[in-house]
């Protein structure tokens, strides 16, 4: 079985930083594309940023010059560096990996449980 689980969320004040992670563990043969969503109260979740295999990234506008997408291939984890944050910046943030538990296998899409980040003063 194939999990991902996300780490260092928490509560932090508007303008400070925070550093997610995500590592994915199980059988595991290669990982694709990862990302990272957030969901924020009353809100419908929304893409974050995506990283390739490859290192090519993608941002939505609202997080773009704020906050970084990474990986550690070797490590099978997803990192999401935040800075200057906002209260919008306010969600339920859950990471996303295309993986192929096998060589022969066909892609699937696996989700992390989310972590809650919390912008306030």
């Amino acid at each position: 079985q194939v999990q991902l689980v996300e780490s260092g969320g928490g509560l932090v004040q508007p303008g400070g930083s925070l550093r997610l992670s995500c590592a994915a563990s199980g059988s595991i043969f290669r990982i694709n594309n990862m990302g990272w969503y957030r969901q924020a109260p009353g809100k419908e979740r929304e893409l974050v940023a995506t990283i390739t295999s490859g290192g090519d990234t993608n941002y939505a506008d609202s997080v773009k010059g704020r906050f970084t997408i990474s990986r550690d291939n070797a490590k099978n984890t997803v990192y999401l560096q935040m800075n200057s944050l906002k209260p919008e910046d306010t969600a339920v943030y859950s990471c996303n990996a295309d993986l192929l538990r096998s060589w022969n296998d066909k892609i699937s899409n696996y989700w992390g449980k989310g972590i809650l980040v919390t912008v306030s003063s």
